[in-house]
């Protein structure tokens, strides 16, 4: 089964354009995993129990987990996440933007090492940075196109050819280097206007969404501007809202979680 394949059945499945982002911040962990050799998994794993039938995809953020040493734990994350919740994707959030033989070995680290289903990778060296992801056909790149962030406008909005240069790699995404079927774009809710352009470019491709939730993105305008004529074609990533979410009376960490989960989800089906 390929990615895209993978994410369409989720989507119907659990009814849900959700993708929950796993950020493991060791200050914001529950005290019972901070000082744990295992507590990053422990936390995630919970998690991931906690919201797999709320969710369309799973994207941890690899620089969260690299920089505290949690590699190995990241790869039984990955591990668990396939073997328990097999039909759900796993999006390797690490945003690589190397050529040639670099790239391939960020692709076996995404790909073999990690079993993501798809992974993000920058476009801005060109064809060459994204090629040899593709040597893996089954599995999704997914592109920065347009992000969440304020200085985005930096580089994405200058003029190329006429238009925003977001859009230029969007087309060319669309157009060229989606040869296999197996891409899809990142592009932020914190600007849906250009959402909607990119939709509009790219079809029903896949969008990566982040920009809810902490970020401030508004799901009805969010969702309005990026989904397909069949009310799917996102994944709208929460992250920091969902895994850090507090607590009512008689919750847990994990409870507490799905509860936000539950009415994120809800409010992007309803504005579907």
């Amino acid at each position: 089964m390929t990615f895209i394949n993978k994410l369409d059945a989720a989507w119907a499945a659990n009814d849900s354009l959700l993708c929950v982002g796993l950020d493991p911040d060791m200050a914001r962990l529950p005290a019972q995993f901070q000082s744990a050799p295992d507590g990053i998994y422990r936390f995630c794993t919970e998690i991931i129990d906690a919201t797999a039938d709320l969710a369309c995809a799973f994207k941890p953020q690899i620089a969260y987990f690299a920089a505290l040493g949690a590699e190995q734990q990241l790869e039984r994350i990955c591990a668990y996440l396939r073997d328990k919740h097999p039909h759900i994707p796993l999006i390797l959030d690490s945003k690589r933007g190397d050529i040639g033989a670099t790239a391939k070995q960020y692709a076996r680290e995404a790909y073999d090492r990690y079993g993501a289903d798809a992974v993000t990778v920058s476009p801005y060296m060109g064809s060459d940075s994204v090629e040899p992801y593709m040597e893996w056909r089954d599995r999704g790149v997914i592109v920065l196109c347009r992000t969440s962030n304020p200085g985005g406008s930096d580089l994405q909005f200058l003029e190329v050819n006429g238009r925003p240069l977001y859009q230029h790699v969007a087309q060319l995404v669309a157009d060229k280097w989606n040869h296999n079927g197996q891409c899809a774009l990142v592009v932020g809710a914190t600007f849906p206007e250009e959402l909607a352009q990119v939709r509009a470019i790219v079809g029903d491709m896949p969008l990566l969404v982040p920009g809810i939730g902490a970020q401030g993105g508004d799901v009805n305008a969010t969702v309005t501007a990026g989904r397909t004529d069949s009310g799917k074609g996102m994944m709208i990533n929460s992250s920091r809202a969902i895994l850090y979410a507090t607590a009512a009376a008689g919750e847990d960490f994990a409870q507490a979680a799905r509860r936000v989960a539950r009415e994120t989800r809800d409010a992007i089906n309803a504005a579907r």
